[in-house]
This record gives structure tokens, sequence and C-alpha cells, in this order.
């Protein structure tokens, strides 16, 4: 029991420890990009939504299946993408190569169609949204609720 506190009691937790690799990894290797860009977004938790990034790339609704839901949530992330790209995804797809933020798990292969955390994240970013609230107000309500 004793042993259990004091692993529990961590106060660094997985997010620091990735945090502190991350860091060490960037400073082991200077000259690798990708490194330094992952040791950034692990220390701010959310990522910076990128200058000009559009919807583009986000799942059309012929693609989704024909879910009445799931076509409702991509058009509510295709409304916001400079948000939704600001915003760290929490279902474990951030470890996945070329992920950068929540607007990822909407592209391509889109995982947001089966990820219901993603999926949460998503109509919760948009709903706040919808409601005036900042991406920092936005972020700290999707942290509290899948941090």
């Amino acid at each position: 029991m004793g042993l259990m506190r004091i692993v529990s009691a961590d106060p660094f937790g997985r997010r620091g420890f990735l945090s502190l690799a991350g860091i060490a990894l960037s400073g082991l290797f200077p000259g690798v990009e990708p490194l330094r860009a992952l040791a950034r977004r692990l220390r701010t938790g959310h990522p910076t939504p990128r200058p000009g990034i559009t919807a583009e790339k986000i799942r059309a609704k012929d693609q989704l299946g024909g879910s009445k839901n799931l076509i409702e949530l991509f058009d509510q992330v295709r409304e916001i993408p400079e948000v939704i790209d600001g915003i760290r995804c929490n279902c474990g797809c951030a470890d996945i190569p070329d992920f950068y933020s929540l607007l990822t798990c909407y592209e391509g292969d889109a995982m947001a169609r089966s990820c219901p955390i993603c999926q949460g994240e998503g109509r919760l970013a948009a709903r706040l949204h919808k409601e005036g609230k900042t991406l920092d107000e936005i972020r700290a309500a999707i942290d509290a609720r899948f941090g």
C-alpha cells in the first residue's frame, strides 16, 4: 500500500514525464525540428493553431457513412478549424506520427469517426465556441473533462 501511494503521488505525472523527455531529446538532437516541436507541444499541453489552417482536409459528408450525428459533428468542426487546430486530443492519438492537433483526428483516416474522445472534444469545442468562449477557455474545459 505504501509503495502505491509513493508511485501515485508523483507530482509530474505522465504529461510531465513526457514533457521532460521531449525537452531532453530535443537537446540531444538540436537539428531535428520535429523533436523540438514535440517538446514545445508537450510543454504547453496544446498546440498553437497554424496560420492559415483550413478545413479542406476534413472528411466530406459522403465519406462518413451516412451517420447523421457524425455528419453534424464534422460540419461543426469544419466551421472552426482554427479553433480545433489549437486543441490537443487526449485519447492517445497525439502519439501517432504526423499528429498535430484535434483537427488531425478529423482529417485523412479521420480517427474521430469512431473515437468517442475525439468526438466529445470536438462537440464540446464547437458548443463552447458558439457560446463565445475563447480558445483558452475551450482548452480549459476540454482539459477538465478529458485531460
